[in-house]
């Protein structure tokens, strides 16, 4: 099949508006729930523990669904796989939304789920195609403003759903997203549908992919409460899905229509730019999560504050983002992305250094703001970097599996920052109790002056306990941050294994559509 021409003018932004409108949808539904599930379970009758599973439910089948995306798309057509998961997301969104239990609740997610896995894969490498060749680079950057701006405003989204009206919207908010989505994007693409091919469906690559893929994400999701591998049930996830996942690589390898082309690995820049990818994002991605856990659990934020104080990480990306994109084409995105590592470091090393009880607001809001010019600098350079090189037939597969790396990567984050989080805590908690005692004249010191203020030895032992599981987590958080700053410094030198990309743009990735 001729690769369809680049579009021109107004035709070009509207399907661009469309596309990030679709991707839009999917990211904020991955996030805008999180902070509704204690609402969601009592309003349902069920514990929050169980409540959990309304993430877990769709964390698993989003992960099975997002790297056979191009497989389904060689076998379906882009355009019409496209479509279909956006209708699906629709009505399982909506699904969800009047589900009577838990229980069908958390089946409408495994649903939703399932449906969501092409919309972001298919939406990068759609846009691709739609852009010609001196433009992929402002095409990536405008897609890669959505994926930057979703996460930031799904929990505040969530949060004042579940609040002031009820939490079905928060799924119920997608319906009209998508079927705007749908409207717009129909027209545009119904004459650009890619080449289908009647290939055989690789049963035991789907076998080992839902195994592996399952197993890990139950054991990521449920690692924490059951003290990770302490679990027999953990043990047992972490041997499964390990076996599965290395019968996968090995079975994929030697299998004529791989469900997930694992061969693309074989290409230089896509193994450094989806590893580095990866791995930036899963500091990132834990950062989000852990940053406005400190701020309401611990430093007394509300759920509206916390927010806002990590919204300005979304500022300088909506300005950057266009400028790069325009620039692209005479840019080596190797140092785009070493600067945003940089960037990175740096303001994880600032948070460690200024984070404390009695902080100000500005010194959460600061090193967000600055943070901004290091994502503004990450996720369109790095895709760009790791489409590069690539044949027109395997951008979307290579869109889905690169994705695929970076959501799995924030789970990993996610489950990993946090649970340290907590070891650290209980460390520094019986380091600084050590300093309550009869034997420490700062004590006995501390213990008149709680006198002096009307507290009895009782309630001034609960205040100073308070204090010191607040004192836990802050110096906790504090670690990570400079843990996180180091790693980013190293990093910088990973994507210098990479070549640069022909004219320093995404051409040579999608630049055949």
């Amino acid at each position: 099949m001729t690769p369809h021409p680049p579009l021109e003018g107004s035709t070009r932004w509207l399907i661009t508006i469309a596309l990030s409108l679709a991707t839009f949808m999917q990211v904020l539904d991955s996030t805008i729930a999180n902070v509704a599930i204690p609402t969601i379970a009592g309003n349902l009758g069920a514990s929050t523990s169980q409540g959990t599973w309304v993430i877990t439910s769709f964390g698993v089948a989003n992960a099975i669904s997002i790297p056979i995306t191009g497989f389904l798309a060689k076998r379906f057509g882009e355009v019409r796989l496209f479509m279909l998961a956006n209708i699906g997301f629709i009505i399982t969104s909506a699904l969800c939304g009047i589900a009577p239990s838990l229980e069908l609740l958390i089946f409408f997610r495994v649903l939703q789920g399932a449906v969501a896995g092409p919309l972001i894969p298919l939406s990068q490498s759609l846009l691709l195609s739609c852009y010609p060749n001196e433009k992929k680079g402002m095409a990536l950057a405008l897609w890669s403003m959505t994926v930057i701006v979703a996460p930031i405003f799904g929990p505040i989204l969530g949060g004042w759903i579940s609040d002031n009206i009820h939490w079905s919207w928060i799924f119920f908010i997608n319906v009209p997203i998508g079927i705007l989505a749908c409207w717009m994007a129909w027209p545009i693409l119904r004459e650009r549908e890619t080449a289908r091919f009647e290939i055989p469906i690789d049963r035991m690559g789907l076998i080992l992919l839902a195994l592996g893929i399952g197993a890990l994400q139950v054991m990521l999701d449920q690692g924490k409460d059951l003290d990770w591998f302490a679990s027999t049930e953990i043990v047992t996830l972490a041997i499964v899905s390990g076996l599965a996942l290395i019968a996968l690589v090995i079975w994929e390898l030697t299998d004529a229509h791989p469900v997930v082309d694992v061969s693309l690995f074989r290409q230089r820049n896509f193994l450094v730019g989806s590893v580095s990818t990866a791995l930036g994002y899963m500091l990132y991605f834990g950062s989000i999560v852990l940053l406005p856990l400190l701020l309401q659990e611990h430093l007394g934020y509300t759920a509206t504050q916390a927010g806002l104080a990590a919204a300005p990480i979304g500022i300088l990306p909506v300005i950057l983002s266009p400028i790069i994109g325009k620039f692209s084409n005479r840019i080596d995105f190797r140092w785009l992305a070493t600067l945003s590592f940089v960037v990175f470091a740096f303001t994880f090393i600032w948070r460690a250094l200024t984070f404390e009880p009695g902080m100000a607001f500005s010194d959460v809001v600061w090193p967000q703001f600055v943070q901004g010019i290091g994502i503004a600098c990450f996720f369109m350079p790095l895709t760009a970097i790791t489409l590069s090189g690539l044949k027109p037939n395997q951008i979307a597969g290579a869109s889905a599996l690169s994705n695929f790396m970076r959501v799995q990567a924030g789970a990993i984050g996610t489950s990993l920052i946090t649970s340290i989080w907590e070891r650290r805590e209980a460390v520094h908690h019986v380091d600084l109790s050590a300093n309550v005692s009869t034997y420490n004249p700062a004590w006995h010191a501390a213990l008149g002056d709680y006198h002096l203020a009307g507290l009895t030895d009782g309630q001034a032992l609960g205040v100073t306990l308070r204090e010191i599981v607040r004192q836990g987590y802050v110096i906790g958080a504090n670690e990570i941050f400079w843990a996180a700053g180091g790693l980013f410094l190293i990093l910088t030198g990973t994507i210098w294994f990479a070549s640069r990309p022909s004219g320093g743009s995404a051409s040579d990735g999608g630049g055949a559509h």
